[in-house]
């Protein structure tokens, strides 16, 4: 179908879908729910070990194992829904239902506590299943609605409008949880299950917006056979063998698979690694993240702003540079103020390798191409492969070393093949300028 790009309302509605689904990954992901699912699940009888379906496991290792299956899951099945969505010519659709799909999900936490365990992680795992595929859709509408020479500015755009909404709600939340006397709560897990379900609220009632400025689906009412479905992996073997014809997505997609195994896990772990080394309690670890998420805004668009002058493959490796140097310090830091200078730099590399990352892939896809669903799906699949197998390995070095810093530091070999892929790839001019 036809699209008008860089029409300005279309792009604004493109943007407020970051701004609508965001919120699941500050709360969710990276700062309430990960402390609240931390305190209940710790007993004066049991410790850190709980009873999940029989099984006897660690707190912590539950809710990551929840993470990497749903982070896996969706690798799988994705490129069946891509090839579905563009043979029947409904993105848009499979955008809605996984929009719901999340929001309700974290609706439903808000009937979690200990005694609903099992309910409370399955929520859990379905509201990150709900945020993979919404992005998903939604990232492939870029190279329908601007033109490569804007992907750049519309994509940090998008950042930005994710980030800011994401630290309005948090704000919001941050109130419930530090002052609930303001608000006669006196249940002490209400305030965090109130921010669940406003979290599902939010996300529903603002990807309103997108859905109605995006172009509409073209449903070709063809019936969807088994044909269609084995379609799935066929094509993303087809897009695959298309790109081989592209060099330098062969080697920025590796790139991109190695430092997103980094940019990923950090943004994850960050609170718990904040917790385990300095102690910080929970007050202070949202401030930080709200930090990170503030001068994340300003490191979307600064990076985008400089790759108009050095190229983007370049900022790349400048980015991929200071990752480097901010896993290293992690190993070393023992004060709290370095954890925050630390968690500022996060921050302003954590928004522009996100946005430029996403941008450079669009403008190394072929102009003419319709298919942009299977496209970002291999792109979406190549980014969750990279975050179950970051979240394993940190997992791992941690349970082997018994010592965090170790992995932060493991982390930053991630980084370095990362930088010498795009390093190969920065010989080619035409994309490096």
């Amino acid at each position: 179908m036809s699209t008008l790009k860089n029409h300005k309302p279309t792009i604004r509605g493109w943007a407020m879908f970051d701004w609508a689904n965001s919120a699941y990954n500050l709360v969710i992901t990276s700062t309430i729910f990960p402390a609240y699912y931390t305190a209940i699940t710790f007993t004066e009888e049991f410790g850190d070990r709980i009873n999940f379906f029989g099984f006897n496991v660690v707190n912590t290792a539950l809710s990551n194992f929840a993470l990497s299956f749903a982070y896996l899951l969706m690798a799988l099945v994705l490129p069946i829904l891509s090839s579905v969505a563009d043979f029947k010519g409904n993105k848009k659709a499979f955008m809605m239902g996984f929009t719901y799909l999340g929001g309700f999900a974290c609706m439903g936490l808000f009937f979690f506590k200990l005694e609903t365990l099992e309910w409370g992680i399955i929520c859990f795992t379905l509201a990150a299943m709900g945020y993979v595929g919404g992005v998903l859709f939604n990232n492939s509408y870029l190279p329908q609605i601007a033109t490569v020479d804007q992907q750049d500015r519309v994509s940090a755009q998008g950042f930005a409008y994710g980030y800011v909404g994401c630290v309005m709600l948090q704000i919001i939340c941050f109130v419930f949880v530090l002052k609930p006397e303001w608000f006669g709560i006196t249940d002490p897990s209400l305030p965090a299950r109130l921010s669940f379900l406003l979290v599902g609220i939010w996300w529903i009632a603002f990807a309103q917006i997108p859905f109605r400025k995006l172009p509409a689906d073209t449903k070709n009412g063809q019936r969807v056979t088994k044909h269609v479905l084995k379609k799935g992996f066929s094509e993303l073997r087809g897009v695959w063998k298309r790109l081989k014809d592209i060099p330098e997505i062969n080697l920025f997609l590796p790139a991109f698979f190695f430092y997103a195994m980094g940019v990923q896990t950090v943004m994850i772990v960050a609170a718990a690694f904040g917790e385990k080394v300095l102690h910080l309690g929970a007050p202070k670890l949202i401030a930080t993240i709200l930090i990170i998420q503030v001068v994340a805004i300003a490191g979307a668009y600064l990076m985008s702003l400089l790759a108009r002058y050095i190229g983007n493959v370049r900022v790349l490796m400048l980015v991929v540079c200071i990752w480097i140097g901010i896993c290293v310090s992690a190993f070393y830091i023992n004060h709290e103020t370095q954890f925050y200078i630390l968690a500022a730099l996060v921050g302003l590399v954590m928004g522009g390798i996100q946005s430029l990352s996403r941008s450079t892939y669009s403008k190394l896809l072929p102009v003419d191409e319709e298919d942009t669903a299977s496209f970002f799906s291999f792109y979406d699949v190549t980014e969750k492969v990279a975050i179950v197998i970051g979240l394993f390995l940190f997992a791992l070095i941690e349970q082997i070393t018994n010592n965090i810093r170790y992995s932060a530091l493991c982390l930053g070999l991630f980084f370095v093949v990362g930088l010498l892929l795009l390093f190969r790839m920065s010989k080619f001019k035409k994309h490096s300028e």
